[in-house]
């Protein structure tokens, strides 16, 4: 059953995360967060900036841990789900997705709010993000809702957002 692929590098992400990189997007995160696509593919950014928010596709380069089937969050280390169930970034295949905001675009380059991912992380591709299609009102917090405590100070750790509380 497992085949293999190969993947075609379109660019590069450069952000200011050289050692460490937040476990989510933080929208207002300090620094430059662009995308620098290869100039072949410069033309396949028409229209993009007519979006709000893109989906990231990229390869997790420098993940050294490999893939288990179980999970324990770091953020609830007394929870084990299944791999599939969390937001690990140690999977089978480790390629990551980001949704960010468009700030701008020019020429081969995009420019972004904070992206979760290292500085010179390969980029395999873009999308957009299309607000009826992409956002499901009836989305819950899955096996998160069965947690003990205030959600709202969950996610804070889920995001990886510093936070007093």
């Amino acid at each position: 059953m497992a085949q293999c692929f190969d993947f075609k590098q379109i660019g590069v992400i450069r952000t200011p995360y050289i050692d460490s990189a937040p476990y989510q997007p933080v929208t207002d995160d300090e620094g430059e967060f662009r995308i620098v696509l290869s100039p072949e593919y410069a033309e396949g950014l028409a229209d993009l900036d007519t979006f709000r928010y893109i989906y990231v596709l990229y390869f997790a380069d420098r993940l050294r841990r490999k893939a288990v089937m179980t999970e324990r969050p770091a953020w609830t280390p007394d929870t084990t789900v299944g791999l599939f169930a969390s937001r690990s970034p140690a999977r089978p295949n480790p390629i990551g997705l980001s949704v960010v905001e468009i700030k701008k675009v020019a020429g081969n380059e995009v420019l972004t709010s904070g992206l979760d991912v290292f500085d010179n992380t390969p980029l395999l591709d873009i999308k957009p993000y299309i607000k009826d299609l992409d956002s499901k009102n009836d989305a819950n917090y899955g096996w998160i809702d069965n947690l003990p405590g205030n959600k709202q100070h969950l996610l804070l750790h889920i995001m990886g957002i510093p936070h007093d509380y």
